[in-house]
């Protein structure tokens, strides 16, 4: 048949309804050869169509008995799928990290959340101790303070590599910025626990007579020696707390999974250094603030850890393997023997400073701890594809639950119009 015969065939069978018949052979004509399959097959075709049965197809799309009803054949693709496609592993492509590793430095870091929390803790010491009258716990409170915000800072500063980016961070306030905030905090915090220290050494010093031309000054340093204190008192909660907000709010997951617990743990961390520091310098009249503190900061420590180690689940795994979990093993024994021994220094001056030195040990190991715990956290994909899942498998299930409430709703209203109509 010729091509012109052919065409009005074509033509006179689409008018009678009938289909095409481009790839049939007519009367008298051999048949075509296959052409095999076409390039763009995959393309066209659904992945689908490609890789299941003509049975197996219908349950994907929802057979005759599911059409008109909402959902089947989402819900019926979905259940499919999930058969077909195999779980996958917790591994990472090719082995590699998921998240960036933070670039923090060690010890810098470290010393950071652990000055930081000592020297907060610290002003509120030495604003109950110049309220109730001691002296010599109140000038080793504020010297503490003065000296570990400075240690703070250089910390950071270190860690930064140069002071131009610190001054940087102080050039906007932003709320949403636990960084930002923080950096406000440690900044007018140094001020007045600054001349708070200096109060304690200049005064004695102009009244010795040795600088006869300040000789005017001395009625004020009193005064300005314990506002000062008041406001580093007020600041230092707030920078005791806030580092434990600045790694939480990272991508780091055993960070970001402790956020519930980490401020409090690190509160009650620096309140025991304090609390110990408290216990070494000053004498066993006058250290009895410090040793509440310090027990009342180590009890908050090992509660709050306790509770954060085992509420993370997988991701709090970190914290209790490998080199930091001994540390952390350490840090808690340290600082039980250390509370113990506080409950004793009122009658010893020496179980007073053993106990003080090992509360500030136990302090700085849960800080290093805790930093070496996220650290490998972030290192490990299993600690950020596991959790991932686990979120998407329960979001898909509470989906599924919906629709299944959705389509019993739906029924219940077919069969109450259904009676009411009889």
């Amino acid at each position: 048949m010729s091509a012109p015969e052919r065409g009005g065939a074509d033509r006179r069978d689409a008018e009678r309804g009938m289909p095409a018949s481009a790839g049939e052979p007519r009367d008298g004509e051999a048949p075509a050869p296959d052409a095999g399959p076409t390039p763009d097959r995959g393309e066209r075709r659904g992945w689908d169509q490609l890789t299941t049965t003509p049975s197996e197809q219908g349950t994907l799309t929802g057979g005759p008995q599911d059409r008109g009803r909402p959902g089947a054949s989402r819900r019926r693709r979905r259940g499919a799928e999930e058969l077909m496609v195999p779980e996958a592993e917790f591994q990472s492509y090719y082995g590699r990290q998921v998240i960036h590793t933070p670039t923090w430095k060690v010890p810098d870091v470290p010393l950071y959340l652990y000055l930081g929390g000592l020297a907060g803790s610290s002003s509120v010491i030495g604003a109950l101790a110049d309220a109730t009258g001691r002296p010599v716990l109140r000038r080793t409170a504020r010297l503490a303070g003065s000296i570990g915000s400075i240690g703070s800072v250089v910390a950071l500063i270190h860690d930064l590599g140069m002071p131009s980016r610190f001054l940087n961070m102080l050039r906007v306030f932003k709320v949403t910025s636990p960084l930002s905030v923080g950096s406000w905090i440690l900044s007018p915090y140094s001020a007045f626990a600054g001349v708070a220290a200096a109060a304690e050494v200049g005064g004695p010093l102009l009244a010795s007579g040795r600088l006869p031309r300040l000789a005017p000054l001395l009625p004020l340093v009193g005064p300005v020696g314990r506002a000062s204190g008041v406001a580093a008192a007020v600041l230092g909660p707030p920078l005791a707390t806030y580092t434990a907000v600045l790694i939480a709010d990272t991508a780091v997951p055993t960070w970001h999974e402790s956020y519930p617990e980490l401020p409090f743990v690190f509160a009650g961390s620096g309140m025991a250094a304090a609390g110990g520091l408290g216990m070494i310098a000053a004498p066993v009249h006058e250290a009895g603030p410090a040793r509440r503190a310090a027990v009342a900061g180590a009890a908050l420590e090992l509660g709050l850890s306790h509770r954060m180690e085992h509420r993370t689940g997988l991701v709090g795994e970190p914290y209790k393997i490998g080199r930091q979990g001994r540390w952390l093993k350490a840090a808690k024994a340290l600082t039980a023997v250390g509370a113990v021994g506080a409950f004793f220094a009122g009658r010893s001056r020496a179980v007073g400073v053993a106990s003080g030195v090992a509360l500030n040990a136990g302090s700085l190991l849960t800080r290093f701890g805790v930093f070496e715990a996220g650290m490998a956290s972030a290192r490990d994909p299993k600690y950020t594809v596991v959790p991932q899942r686990e979120r998407l498998e329960a979001r898909r299930r509470a989906e599924a639950e919906a629709e299944a409430e959705a389509a019993a709703a739906a029924e219940g209203q077919d069969a109450g119009r259904v009676g009411s109509a009889a």
